[in-house]
């Protein structure tokens, strides 16, 4: 599936509840935006669009190879990075696969699981638990309807027309979102030792 897709990495959160940025957090010493710009790229996307947002100028040395976008609105919630990517992304035919950064369940295999599950008349999504979400391949009209979303609703809003492919994997329904989250990663091996306050 060479350039057959474009990619979105979706890196604005401010982790407020975490009190540190997420995105910097490391696995092997490699940043989570670092690495999750890794695994985009081994997918080979025609196009990679990343949008940054809080500690947006700690982050751009690390994503060689895409197009880091600034989302002034980054604060108010995932809508507004989606529709930042959609403007970016518009005209664009090719489906795209969306991820975020702090899924320590990412890896390249289920990127490709999606993929090549994916069949063009639906989205394909990722199932964990009773929910559905990213990693997720939309189709480029999906992510087009997403300039209609606000605040903090995500794409799940527009899948009232047609139910996404799953591609169950429910090791991503383990959240990094706050100290309690971030010292479990650590002490199963996931994350690495984070040394004071980034």
């Amino acid at each position: 599936m060479t350039n057959g897709h474009d990619a979105l990495i979706l890196a604005a959160g401010g982790s407020l509840r975490l009190g540190r940025p997420k995105q910097l957090l490391t696995v092997g010493g490699e940043t989570l935006v670092a690495r999750t710009a890794r695994m985009v790229a081994a997918t080979r996307p025609g196009k990679t669009v990343v949008v940054l947002g809080a500690h947006a100028e700690r982050m751009c040395g690390q994503l060689a190879g895409a197009i880091a976008v600034f989302n002034p609105d980054w604060a108010t919630g995932i809508a507004s990075s989606l529709k930042v990517a959609a403007d970016v992304l518009a005209g664009r035919a090719a489906p795209v696969l969306v991820v975020v950064v702090d899924q320590l369940a990412l890896s390249e295999a289920h990127l490709w699981r999606l993929l090549t599950a994916h069949g063009g008349s639906r989205d394909t999504v990722t199932a964990y638990g009773d929910a559905m979400g990213v990693p997720a391949v939309l189709r480029a009209a999906t992510l087009a309807r997403a300039k209609a979303l606000e605040g903090d609703t995500g794409f799940r809003a527009l899948w009232h027309d047609a139910t996404p492919e799953a591609v169950r994997d429910d090791a991503f329904a383990d959240d990094l979102d706050t100290e309690s989250d971030m010292a479990r990663a650590i002490a199963i091996g996931a994350l690495d030792p984070q040394r004071g306050h980034m």
